[in-house]
């Protein structure tokens, strides 16, 4: 005979793969039933009809069921919440607020960072995807925004190819290599260009914070776009605990305009986290370290600023090819030079954590 509460308890800890809490919890679980034969019919509520990930739920059920002894099947069977069910879930999950920034309010573990560059082209968007592919690696929880609100690209270089589930009008964010991302390229055809000035774009990064649901992850990363515009001055609000991480290359024209960014991080009372430097150099054949777009800029503009040059990253082909494929470097190539230099900048990020002192001043180690 199988043990129904032991087949219960089995399936109430699987996990939904969006919200990440169990069954159980989320009373999604709505009915078992064993059979004299062993075989287990289930029962899930989903949240939504038609839930992306309906495939994986099933599949984690099954391989839960199957865990105790004498199960010899299981057919998993799906029903919807109610509007009453997903406005309750909704508001159990934000703790009754409907319309807070929660990785802002006291309290919140989430360290924010704002990555950022003074220009266009020096791989901000590869830094930001890559090094939150790596704190992933260390186990942390890791969300992305992308605000480069004109020229998004994170959701192609983590390879997401689904929008994100909309619940009572709170939005999931779809998850790659363990990263959560939101960006306007879930909206936005490819045929359409965001024309936008500043009080739509204050909207829309206030919805990605508000209106999304990251939970309570260890890092969000900020893909900033270029410059210091009116996006920059809307992140400042939103997250004044937010930290800066600038990206430049080795160019001595980069550096200098990469330390506008910095500039603007000190404008607004942001913490400089320190400066990565990517492009550094290209290994050849021959074992060989060509520096093609120069030397010394990112050693040179965190002297500047007064704070660490976190990391040099190398040019390599791969880096370019797998963002294009939604197979970032970090994943495709872990041995390679340049995942261990987003390893090793992201072990740097861990070390730096903010600490308080008496006075609500923030500095760091």
């Amino acid at each position: 005979m199988v043990d129904l509460a032991a087949v219960r308890a089995a399936i109430g800890k699987v996990e939904d793969p969006e919200i990440h809490r169990t069954l159980e919890e989320l009373n999604m679980l709505r009915e078992v039933d064993v059979a004299d034969d062993g075989s287990v019919t289930v029962l899930v509520a989903l949240t939504i009809p038609g839930c992306p990930l309906k495939d994986k739920l099933t599949a984690d059920v099954a391989a839960a069921a199957k865990s105790v002894a004498g199960v010899t099947g299981v057919v998993v069977n799906f029903t919807s919440m109610t509007d009453e069910e997903r406005s309750a879930l909704v508001a159990d999950i934000r703790g009754g607020e409907q319309r807070e920034i929660a990785v802002a309010r006291p309290g919140s573990k989430t360290r924010i960072i704002a990555i950022s560059s003074g220009k266009g082209g020096v791989g901000k968007s590869s830094v930001t995807t890559n090094l939150a592919i790596a704190l992933a690696q260390m186990d942390r929880t890791v969300g992305v925004i992308d605000a480069d609100v004109w020229g998004f690209s994170i959701p192609r270089m983590l390879g997401i190819d689904r929008p994100p589930t909309v619940v009572d009008e709170t939005l999931f964010p779809p998850e790659a290599h363990g990263v959560k991302a939101m960006s306007m390229d879930f909206f936005v055809g490819d045929e359409q260009a965001v024309i936008w000035r500043g009080p739509m774009l204050h909207k829309a990064l206030e919805q990605f914070l508000a209106d999304v649901h990251w939970g309570d992850p260890d890092y969000l990363l900020i893909d900033m776009p270029p410059g210091t515009g009116d996006v920059s001055i809307s992140i400042s609000q939103f997250l004044p605990m937010a930290q800066a991480l600038i990206v430049t290359t080795p160019q001595v024209t980069a550096q200098r305009v990469a330390k506008r960014a910095g500039l603007m991080a000190r404008k607004v009372n942001q913490t400089i986290l320190g400066v990565v430097e990517n492009m550094s150099w290209f290994t050849g054949d021959d074992g060989k370290r060509y520096p093609i777009f120069g030397e010394g800029g990112g050693e040179v503009l965190a002297q500047e600023l007064e704070v660490p040059l976190l990391g040099r990253i190398p040019l390599v082909a791969e880096l370019r090819s797998g963002a294009d494929r939604g197979h970032p470097i970090a994943v495709a190539a872990p041995q390679g030079e340049a995942a261990a230099a987003f390893a090793a900048i992201a072990q740097e990020v861990e070390d730096r954590k903010p600490r308080l002192r008496s006075h609500p001043q923030l500095v760091i180690n």
